[in-house]
């Protein structure tokens, strides 16, 4: 792999494809056992996790539904502070098993914003599953459940992660040349 450009800025590789999809296939074992008989929606975050979530559900041989709703808080290379909601949840979750999909937890702010809606709706069960958890950067309470990887505060893209709405479309990940 070599370095990518986006935009005015220079990327390293950082995870490769393969070592992407590995993890993806752990989660779905693990998720395929613990919610065998349960029919959980996994409800995903766009736009960054549509890679992600397809290819985690492709792996999903449980019952079990997929939609997608539009959260939003960054703009370039941090968070705007604020969240938008662009794209509203138009599944009944009341009594639902929900498995959040989300490709990066970064402050936590925009779920930290949302969770509250998705409870108000009565679901038996909200867990969080996110492809990179930059845990030091956690600045608002939100419990991840499921992380594929732990990553340190750096700005990434690739898989669906973007700088300014682009480099989404790699099947790597890439962080910003230091």
């Amino acid at each position: 792999m070599s370095n990518i450009k986006v935009l005015d800025k220079e990327f390293e590789p950082y995870l490769s494809e393969e070592l992407i999809q590995e993890k993806i296939s752990e989660l779905a074992q693990q998720l395929n056992k613990e919610y065998a008989g349960k029919r959980p929606i996994f409800l995903s975050i766009l736009n960054g996790s549509f890679l992600f979530t397809a290819d985690l559900f492709k792996q999903i041989t449980i019952e079990a539904e997929v939609c997608f709703i539009k959260l939003a808080s960054y703009k370039g290379t941090t968070s705007s502070g604020n969240v938008i909601t662009a794209i509203g949840l138009d599944a009944n979750v009341s009594g639902r098993d929900i498995i959040i999909v989300e490709d990066i937890i970064d402050t936590g702010k925009t779920l930290h914003h949302f969770l509250p809606q998705l409870e108000s709706s009565s679901p038996a069960s909200i867990k969080i599953a996110v492809l990179l958890n930059k845990t030091e950067a956690l600045a608002y309470p939100v419990k991840v459940d499921y992380a594929c990887f732990d990553i340190p505060n750096k700005f990434v893209v690739g898989y669906g992660l973007d700088y300014d709405g682009l480099g989404r479309n790699t099947k790597a990940i890439y962080q910003l040349k230091a």
